[in-house]
């Protein structure tokens, strides 16, 4: 069920099914999932982690192809919502730069345990 959103001028936007898109992601326990398994070396990095992989999440949504392109989502309404900080292109970057071969592993064993939950439901 969809919930009704009552939209005005001071909160339209045009990136609306990011909302669904993480409501979607929270309600499900991706966040979670991510939260708990990908663990950086870099206690900083753990703190920033789900901040920067949400923003990626939303503007990979709306279809951004290049990190420079992270700053339309700056003033969005909906991201706010969800308490995500959009930073500059530079600070997604380097915190992408933290990705090893180890976290990158994390983040492939992440993929592999969403997919057999999903499949696991049908």
């Amino acid at each position: 069920m969809i919930n009704k959103i009552e939209f005005s001028a001071r909160n339209l936007t045009s990136n609306a099914g990011s909302l669904l898109l993480l409501e979607h992601a929270s309600k499900n326990g991706i966040f979670d999932l991510i939260d708990h398994d990908l663990v950086f070396e870099n206690a900083s990095t753990n703190k920033i982690k789900m901040n920067h992989i949400k923003t990626m999440l939303c503007g990979n949504f709306i279809g951004i192809d290049k990190l420079e392109r992270l700053k339309l989502l700056q003033s969005d309404p909906l991201i706010n919502e969800f308490d995500i900080s959009i930073k500059e292109p530079e600070t997604v970057s380097r915190f992408l730069g933290n990705f090893s071969y180890k976290t990158t592993q994390m983040l492939r064993e992440i993929n592999f345990k969403l997919f057999r939950t999903l499949l696991s439901a049908n």
